[in-house]
């Protein structure tokens, strides 16, 4: 799961050079709905998912639609390495956000300084890479990160005991459907290279279809708490594949930061993990669509 959640950055950056943020999001929700529907309906999932289908679709935009498109543009700028290192924010700010969305959780000293030497990572990622990322990505990184901390929020508050397997896949055809007009519009001129192809299918197939069987299996077999390791490596492999694969360069502040956000989660995360709605929040936050 620590590389199949966390190589999409590396053919997020392959696949914008060649087509549209819009085209990439339809396609892989394209491919990954047309994958896990019949599951769903096998399983008579998806019928409960639509009884609650409000907050189905307000997990689809922040999970799905919002970070994914986001996320796109923004590595059409800057390097995937540098994408995944700032994923790495997401339990810093799903911790601070699950109080504010209604999720009970409890912020000791402990968990407190965690957030703050988390904060003070994604600054050393950030700061080293400013002058050569622009703001307008990192604003958009930024939303991703959002995106990705409040969705789980959403789903422990509001689809607690829907089956995963339905909403993920409802959630990846209604997004589907949304940007279907928009891909219609920024639809290549020209016929992507087959390496741009190969990213799509690696994304819809291996990151998004596979990757969430993959993780209900390793629920099954490990637990909650114990699969949500792979939060803190997935944004490493990301590193390490766009560093080996695309040549992109690796500043000291960004491995300082990593270091700082990888000791920052683990202490804002360490005392709820013992709270049941912080394991289901932590649950979500180590899955989703990446």
């Amino acid at each position: 799961m620590c590389v199949i959640w966390g190589i999409p950055y590396l053919f997020i950056r392959v696949a914008v050079h060649e087509m549209s943020p819009a085209v990439l999001v339809f396609s892989r929700t394209l491919v990954g709905a047309a994958l896990l529907l019949p599951i769903a309906f096998a399983r008579g999932e998806v019928v409960a998912v639509l009884a609650r289908w409000r907050p189905v679709l307000l997990f689809a935009a922040l999970e799905i639609a919002i970070p994914w498109v986001s996320l796109s543009t923004a590595e059409q700028h800057i390097s995937s390495s540098l994408a995944g290192l700032l994923i790495a924010a997401v339990p810093l700010v799903t911790m601070a956000a699950s109080p504010l969305l209604g999720i009970k959780e409890h912020l000791g000293p402990l968990n407190l300084a965690g957030l703050g030497v988390g904060l003070a990572g994604v600054a050393a990622i950030v700061g080293f890479d400013f002058q050569t990322s622009g703001v307008v990505p990192l604003l958009e990184m930024a939303a991703v990160v959002v995106g990705y901390s409040v969705a789980p929020v959403i789903l422990v508050r509001y689809l607690s005991g829907v089956p995963s397997m339905g909403v993920t896949a409802v959630a990846l055809a209604v997004v589907a459907l949304a940007y279907a007009p928009v891909a219609a519009f920024t639809w290549p001129h020209a016929m992507p290279s087959t390496g741009a192809l190969l990213a799509v299918l690696v994304l819809a197939l291996v990151c998004t279809a596979l990757g969430f069987l993959g993780f209900f299996a390793l629920i099954g077999e490990v637990g909650a708490v114990r699969a949500t390791v792979i939060t803190y490596i997935n944004p490493a492999v990301a590193a390490v594949l766009g560093i080996a694969v695309l040549r992109e360069s690796f500043t000291l502040g960004m491995g300082i930061g990593f270091v700082l956000v990888l000791i920052g989660s683990v202490l804002a995360t360490r005392r709820a993990r013992a709270e049941p709605a912080a394991e289901q929040v932590e649950l979500a936050v180590s899955g989703g669509p990446r």
